[in-house]
């Protein structure tokens, strides 16, 4: 019972985060040479908003002294999972590649919702458990997800999940 609720669990959350994350990869023909060098005196890249923000690290001080796991990210996305034996399975993903419109499109029954003064928006998952998406930017988003370990239970998910993205938020960069 507990090995497949926990199969659920991290199917829903690649399900989730499969729709929320993107990657991609081609080939170049051709010889390999360096990258150009930039000039130390330009604006650091502002394209992940995250930099230097690591979600284990972030999961495992908002767990602390409560029965988790210590956090695993199984990916090289920047993303982590801990569990609580008969409780749940917490997660957190920071995505600086998508934001709530994205979130919006790619899950149903969104519902909007605020997360102290940010926009966010919940959803159910579809393998029991709620979704928390928290505005960062435009295009970028911190995702916060709660999978319940009894079915029983699956109602408590996006209680659970918006009291974590509230305890999340203060840690997040400010909304650009």
């Amino acid at each position: 019972m507990i090995r497949s609720r926990f199969a659920r669990i991290f199917t829903g959350i690649a399900c989730v985060l499969g729709t929320v994350l993107a990657a991609c990869t081609s080939t170049v023909s051709g010889s390999p040479s360096p990258a150009p060098v930039v000039p130390s005196s330009s604006s650091p890249d502002s394209s992940d908003v995250f930099a230097g923000l690591d979600a284990c690290r972030l999961l495992d001080q908002l767990n602390a002294g409560q029965g988790f796991n210590p956090g695993e990210n199984k990916s090289r996305r920047n993303q982590c999972t801990a569990s609580k034996l008969d409780f749940a399975t917490y997660s957190i993903a920071l995505d600086a590649t998508q934001g709530l419109r994205e979130f919006a499109a790619t899950n149903t029954g969104v519902r909007e919702i605020s997360v102290h003064a940010r926009k966010a928006m919940e959803a159910d998952i579809s393998t029991g458990g709620c979704a928390v998406a928290v505005e960062v930017a435009d295009r970028a988003l911190a995702l916060v997800l709660v999978t319940m370990a009894r079915a029983s239970e699956d109602a408590q998910g996006c209680p659970n999940a918006r009291a974590f993205a509230e305890k999340l938020e203060p840690l997040l960069p400010p909304v650009s």
